[in-house]
């Protein structure tokens, strides 16, 4: 087994370890004595959502408002023919001669009522779909924006399934609460206010029947919801950690075939699910318990006003009609606080996801200086100045850097794994920034000049490939976009790329699949270098650039990157030392510390630490297996 292989099982095993730890916390975040989340700002920022901008909503509530009047209005209607029907009957009874004509207006009267409502029902609820759905849109662009102007630090904490949870799942638990729920909570709100006015001027005794229920059905609302409130929180949080689960593992299913970790991931896989199933259980099962227990009490309290009023019909002190009446109002003075059990389940469901949301949204940016300057020509020197850095403060990567780079040299840096040289180009590109000291290029501190202006002086070629669904031809124009037909023939040429493309089927306009599945590494590889050449950049980073390459095509883009390199300034990082041995500085990297530097000659005679870095990997190397491709 080659050392590539068992570097890759250990990073495999570390991370497996570290996501042990992390279902630790998130097991102990699942302990009773946790505090809920406070919703109130997140409330704020979904009614701000709601109003901004849609003016139309003011429609939705008066429709709603209206819709819910005429529903109050139909039991007295209702009441009023019953009586006028009691009436006839009582006359009817009596020898005498009905008349139907009013009982019928009245029927009538109700079916013009409850269509009406229904019809306002329905252009309210169309109308709040085209709102919700034009506020879930703009919501994915905030946050997908948002995400573009965050710092690499934002995503270095974050696991990609995690984010992605937060931009699908979470915005569509929002998109149906604001849906479904919002204007439920306002019907339900009026029904309760008007119904109770009007059985208040009806009777208070059955009226004050009705309503001693409620203090009851308060306390523990309030109690269960307080409970709901975290566990709904755990529930998003957790999916979030399955879904980054599962991206991380299908993403490197090769490798985890490789190494035969299948049953391993399925573990992992397992243990984050059942977690999952644990506080989705427990979130369903309390908040659950809210409105069979409401429908429980409120019954109750039906019961007796059937009781009451039937007393009193007896009595005479109440018509038939009033007390059909009083009756459905009570109904209805109960069942929108059993809708509003409901929705509450839902909205803690929703407040949760739009808590993770908005904790994206009011992520702090990267900043930019108010009197930026221009980016300078680079004509003179880029220079690391005391540059000192850390991820962490328990941990220094990069300690008191200071060293100068002229115009078209060729910098080459080397160092065992974890030495900063990656750390060196993240500070290099600005996509983080020096703790202490400073880097400049022409004297100018690189921190006083726009992030995009500044990048604009670079090319680069990651050790990972990255390619995205289109044609070839659109993936090498991502590095300029208004580069030609010609120019990108050109760079792949210059690339050695041209060769192995017009030989597929399409050429330039082959459609390539995920992450260019459908070529080799290789391939890749020289379409990435493509792409950095397209932009025709002062300075090239090439970060192991040939090191998922066969030794042919290696050949091949080492030729063509000694005519592309000519005057660029070029940072090369790779750990096979005969690439670099022509490089005009050599930076001995080690624990973030530049430990030797100078030529491949001169460090050589040194017989330091890149001595026996270059010794160590030619040992027992022969003409035949020694290649030189340096640049």
């Amino acid at each position: 087994m080659n050392m590539t292989q068992v570097k890759t099982r250990e990073e495999l095993e570390k991370k497996r370890e570290q996501r042990r730890r992390r279902y630790a916390s998130y097991r102990n975040a699942f302990k009773k004595d946790e505090k809920p989340k406070n919703f109130g700002p997140t409330i704020k920022q979904l009614v701000y959502l709601l109003f901004k901008g849609n003016p139309v909503i003011i429609l939705v509530i008066i429709t709603a408002i209206v819709s819910t009047v005429l529903s109050i209005l139909g039991p007295a209607i209702l009441s009023d023919a019953i009586d006028e029907l009691n009436e006839q009957v009582q006359i009817k009874l009596s020898g005498g001669q009905i008349s139907l004509g009013l009982v019928l207006l009245m029927i009538l009267e109700l079916f013009i009522v409850y269509g009406f409502g229904s019809i306002l029902m329905y252009i309210q609820q169309y109308t709040m779909a085209g709102i919700t759905q034009k506020i879930v849109c703009a919501l994915r662009s905030q946050v997908n924006t948002k995400l573009s102007r965050l710092p690499l630090r934002f995503f270095d904490l974050h696991a990609k399934g995690e984010l992605l949870s937060r931009i699908v799942n979470d915005i569509d638990n929002i998109s149906n609460t604001l849906q479904h729920n919002i204007i439920s909570i306002i019907t339900s709100v009026i029904m309760v206010i008007g119904v109770l006015a009007i059985m208040l001027s009806m009777n208070l005794v059955m009226t004050a029947i009705t309503v001693a229920v409620v203090p009851v059905c308060a306390i523990i609302a309030l109690r269960i919801l307080g409970i709901s409130k975290s566990l709904f929180r755990r529930q998003w949080d957790t999916m979030g950690e399955l879904n980054g689960h599962i991206e991380e593992m299908y993403s490197g299913h090769k490798i985890v075939k490789l190494f035969d970790r299948e049953q391993s991931a399925i573990d992992d896989f397992e243990d984050i699910n059942n977690q999952l199933y644990e506080v989705s259980r427990k979130a369903q099962f309390v908040s659950g318990i809210l409105p069979p227990f409401l429908s429980f009490v409120n019954n109750i309290g039906y019961v007796l006003v059937c009781i009451v009023g039937g007393y009193l019909v007896v009595k005479g002190n109440f018509t038939l009609g009033g007390i059909t009446a009083f009756i459905a109002y009570s109904k209805m003075f109960t069942q929108p606080m059993v809708d509003l059990a409901q929705i509450s389940n839902n909205l803690q469901s929703s407040l949760a996801s739009g808590e993770r949301v908005f904790a994206i949204l009011d992520e702090p940016e990267e900043t930019e200086p108010e009197n930026a300057l221009p980016v300078p020509e680079f004509n003179e020197l880029l220079a690391f100045n005391n540059v000192s850095f850390s991820y962490s403060e328990d941990k220094s990567l990069i300690e008191n850097m200071d060293f100068a780079v002229k115009p078209g040299q060729l910098i080459a840096l080397v160092g065992p794994t974890g030495a900063g040289k990656t750390t060196f180009v993240n500070l290099l590109m600005r996509f983080y920034d020096v703790c202490s000291g400073s880097i400049t290029i022409d004297g100018v501190d690189i921190r006083e000049i726009k992030r995009e202006e500044f990048r604009s002086l670079f090319g680069m070629v990651l050790q990972d490939t990255w390619l995205f669904e289109g044609t070839i031809r659109e993936n090498i124009r991502y590095g300029r976009l208004d580069a030609t037909d010609d120019e990108i023939y050109e760079a792949s040429k210059n690339a050695r790329a041209h060769h192995f493309i017009i030989t597929l089927t399409d050429g330039y306009d082959t459609l390539l699949e995920e992450n260019g599945a459908n070529l080799s590494q290789g391939q890749r590889q020289l379409l990435t270098i493509t792409r950095a050449l397209i932009k025709n950049p002062k300075i090239l980073i090439l970060d192991e650039a040939t090191s998922s390459v066969d030794t042919r095509t290696e050949l091949l883009v080492q030729q063509a990157m000694s005519e592309i390199m000519a005057g660029r300034t070029n940072f090369v990082i790779a750990h096979r030392l005969s690439t670099i041995r022509r490089a005009d500085r050599i930076l001995f990297i080690d624990n973030g510390v530049i430990k030797e530097q100078g030529t491949h000659e001169q460090l050589l005679e040194r017989q330091g630490l890149y001595a026996d870095m270059y010794n160590s990997q030619f040992k027992g190397a022969t003409p035949k297996n020694k290649l030189d491709t340096d640049f």
